[in-house]
């Protein structure tokens, strides 16, 4: 018991420790995510400010500083918390003999660079479709992806406007792609984590982009608008749930794109009832009788 209470104590008090570091400048640029995330931020904002799609929204949209609350919320304080309960699963699994290169399929440890980034980003972004229509098909699921489809007025920082829950279920499952690549994560990840972040915000920018001919393999603002449409095709649970890349959509044909105008109703049936503050929308999730 001591082993895992140390194993917790110490992956929390070292997640805490680096993200003060971070914020001092005490790591190094390319695994400092707490300044990285705030100039991509402020850079797409900036692109939202000079481009802006729907003209008439205003710079500070409806629920700015709330999803703006989120981002750091959820990128930092809640992994900050949860980091430990991660080192004490991971310690317990060690002890039932699995291990991050138990369920390899490929090692790509010995690849060239650049094929491990690619091969990285593409499984981990392949994970993250499929975990995301799960949100959508299962209803348990869908109370805390509601959070995210409560956004009325979309911009950059609803990106990461989510619900904690969603964590426990991304990041399992993020560590399973992990671990089909022999438990390796390449040296120079860190370009496929901020390259997430960055297309994550300005699929939620208030951006026209399509990427043009790319847009059959990059998502884009146009697609993740209707995403998060009010109203879906009939006999649809959701749309495009690409994360990075739109591929996956048109593979496995849940792309759906009838315009362009920016102009269509956001949210979800009967969400002029949910809670519109960050307290009450985490428990929502949880209380009996909600669907």
């Amino acid at each position: 018991m001591e082993k895992y209470i140390d194993a917790f104590a110490n992956s929390f008090i070292g997640t805490l420790n680096w993200t003060w570091k971070s914020i001092v400048f005490e790591v190094p640029w390319y695994n400092n995510y707490f300044w990285g995330l705030i100039v991509i931020s402020l850079l797409v904002w900036l692109l939202e400010i000079a481009f802006p799609w729907r003209k008439e929204q205003s710079i500070f949209r409806k629920d700015f500083w709330l999803d703006a609350f989120y981002m750091f919320f959820n990128f930092f304080l809640f992994s900050i918390v949860i980091s430990g309960v991660y080192e004490l699963l991971g310690v317990a699994f060690k002890d039932i003999g699995i291990t991050a290169q138990s369920l390899a399929i490929i090692d790509i440890a010995s690849w060239p660079m650049w094929m491990q980034l690619v091969v990285f980003f593409i499984v981990l972004d392949f994970v993250q479709w499929f975990t995301h229509t799960l949100l959508h098909r299962y209803s348990f699921l869908w109370k805390f992806h509601k959070v995210h489809h409560s956004v009325k007025e979309m911009g950059f920082a609803a990106h990461l406007r989510y619900h904690w829950m969603e964590n426990v279920l991304y990041k399992p499952l993020k560590t399973f792609g992990v671990m089909i690549l022999g438990g390796f994560e390449p040296e120079q990840a860190y370009i496929v984590h901020f390259l997430a972040i960055a297309i994550g915000h300005l699929n939620h920018a208030n951006i026209k982009l399509t990427w043009g001919p790319l847009k059959y393999l990059l998502n884009n603002p146009v697609m993740h608008l209707y995403h998060h449409a009010h109203e879906l095709p009939e006999g649809k649970y959701g749309v495009n749930f690409g994360i990075s890349l739109s591929l996956w959509d048109y593979i496995f044909r849940t792309n759906y794109i009838p315009e362009d105008s920016g102009t269509i109703e956001l949210g979800f049936p009967g969400d002029e009832e949910f809670p519109k503050d960050f307290v009450h929308q985490n428990i929502y999730g949880f209380k009996k009788g909600q669907k």
